[in-house]
């Protein structure tokens, strides 16, 4: 199978590339360069260096002859959706939109898309959260995946592009940037590892839902066989509190720094965590990576790269 992987320099994106090339099919990436790294890229991918914003994303389309898009490429950041909604909205939606045309017009069969399972459905629902909850997304970052949701499904009725949508929870492991907003787990990690006091924003009880990436990277290549248009939470179902991250690195990595608090962040979710029950049942599909394990996995790699 021929398989487009979008965002495919990026944290998540590129380790499901190289599961895809590793499985055996025939992988393209195609990468802003915005934030994923040429270092990320399997040697044995093809590689665009292009936006996809751009009109001359059809002619990729059109050259290489894909049968799936694994669509990745996003503006991932919550806080700057929230101060630049245009911009979330143009990358996210306008640009997801050109790829959904693109494979529309140029025969893919199917589009895996990478949601999520936080932001899609915001505040003041079951938790954890099963995927027949009511969807409140309260930022543009939600709002943009909700919608690609939206289209993902009219383009299935209309053109008969199959589709899975994945709403993953946090997630977080090698290659994730910490050098950004988000992402506290690698972001905790690297200043431990320098000797830095990391800050933890408002009082640490947050609770996030936090999955390694090998276990998403195992979701994903699940849907590959997934003969229905559906939606799939991709989480373990447990909260872990931000102090909680802070204490577990902090363990492993046997410093003593202490618990530095900031102001909390505006507008930012109280609960997150998701049911995993339906993945479970339909492809028997668990996390396998507990987060302590995880975290030590993180751990190995940043001190690979930090010198």
């Amino acid at each position: 199978m021929k398989i487009l992987v979008t965002g495919g320099a990026g944290f998540v994106a590129s380790h499901i590339a190289d599961a895809y090339i590793n499985l055996g099919h025939d992988v393209v990436i195609i990468d802003n360069l915005s934030s994923g790294k040429l270092e990320h890229i399997n040697p044995k991918a093809k590689f665009y260096n292009i936006d996809i914003t751009s009109d001359k994303l059809i002619d990729i389309f059109k050259a290489e002859k894909f049968d799936a898009v694994s669509h990745h490429a996003a503006q991932m950041n919550v806080r700057f959706s929230v101060a630049n909604p245009r911009f979330d909205a143009n990358v996210n939606i306008l640009g997801s939109l050109n790829i959904y045309e693109s494979a529309v017009k140029t025969g893919v069969k199917k589009v895996i898309f990478a949601s999520t399972g936080g932001a899609v459905y915001g505040e003041e629902v079951e938790v954890p959260t099963p995927e027949t909850a009511e969807p409140k997304p309260c930022s543009p970052y939600g709002i943009s995946k909700f919608t690609n949701e939206k289209f993902l499904y009219y383009y299935h009725k209309i053109y008969n592009l199959s589709y899975t949508i994945l709403r993953y929870a946090n997630v977080y492991g090698s290659r994730q940037n910490p050098d950004g907003e988000a992402g506290v787990v690698a972001i905790f990690i690297k200043k431990m590892l320098l000797g830095e006091q990391p800050v933890i924003n408002g009082d640490g009880l947050y609770t996030r839902d936090y999955v390694h990436v090998k276990d998403v990277v195992k979701a994903n290549v699940c849907a590959l066989s997934d003969d229905c248009c559906d939606i799939y939470n991709v989480g373990t179902g447990i909260e872990t509190t931000t102090n909680q991250v802070f204490e577990t690195i902090r363990k492993c990595l046997n410093v003593t720094v202490p618990q530095k608090h900031g102001p909390a962040k505006e507008g930012e979710q109280r609960v997150s965590c998701i049911k995993i029950d339906k993945i479970k049942n339909k492809f028997n599909w668990s996390p396998s990576v507990s987060f302590n394990d995880g975290i030590k996995d993180t751990i190995d790699y940043f001190k690979s790269i930090i010198k």
